[in-house]
């Protein structure tokens, strides 16, 4: 997988760099926001690790520009921000995963291969429900006549909701399927790109696409 790491702290940015690279990645690391925005921009990767704190140009500004542009590559923030608020922030802005500093390797490891078993191993296939097709190779979504710019965590939620059109699909199943680890009912995660993609679904429509079911989870209903 091709990754770009963000981060202006040598010693994280080396380390990081060194142990993704050990294990067969391709790795490009820089220290600042302007070049790692323009990077981004001139090279998408297929998974941006990115601090928020960065001289130059923020990891805020770089990830809304991303998003603002249609770049769709899976994004980790790798931050000291660990408030509630922050995390939200950042996940609203369009991140799919956030890691508090400081941080074991090893847990960044396995959400770097979360990221990439549910944004690079999908069959060559369209799933369709009512008025929304996804295409599962192309990671493409439409919705009616409108095309859908939707982040590799959207996508991937999404495709679980219409896999399961007409059924309630519970948070405990949605965090396995998209982030690869059991729910525990503590966090918003969940909520947080849930209303993300309701919002990008739901413009000039009446009723919401993706419904909630209180104490159950979510449901696309077929009828």
């Amino acid at each position: 997988m091709n990754i770009l790491v963000i981060e202006d702290d040598p010693v994280i940015r080396r380390s990081v760099e060194r142990g993704l690279s050990e294990i067969g990645h391709e790795v490009c690391a820089v220290g600042d926001g302007a070049r790692g925005l323009q990077q981004a921009l001139a090279h998408t990767p297929d998974l941006l690790i990115l601090d928020l704190l960065l001289p130059e140009t923020s990891g805020m500004e770089i990830l809304r520009t991303l998003r603002e542009k249609g770049v769709g590559c899976s994004v980790i923030v790798l931050t000291a921000l660990g408030a509630v608020d922050e995390r939200v922030a950042g996940l609203e802005a369009g991140a799919d995963d956030y890691l508090v500093k400081p941080f074991a390797f090893a847990e960044l490891l396995a959400r770097v291969e979360a990221v990439s078993r549910r944004s690079m191993s999908r069959p060559a296939s369209v799933l369709s429900v009512g008025e929304i097709t996804l295409d599962l190779a192309t990671h493409r979504g439409h919705y009616g006549d409108r095309d859908i710019d939707l982040t590799p965590t959207e996508f991937s939620i999404l495709e679980l909701l219409l896999r399961y059109a007409g059924q309630v699909v519970s948070r405990k199943m949605l965090c396995e399927h998209v982030w690869g680890f059991t729910w525990e009912g503590n966090t918003n995660v969940i909520e947080v790109h849930v209303n993300r993609l309701r919002r990008k679904l739901d413009q000039g429509r009446d009723e919401s696409l993706i419904n909630t079911v209180r104490g159950r989870g979510y449901a696309v209903w077929t009828t």
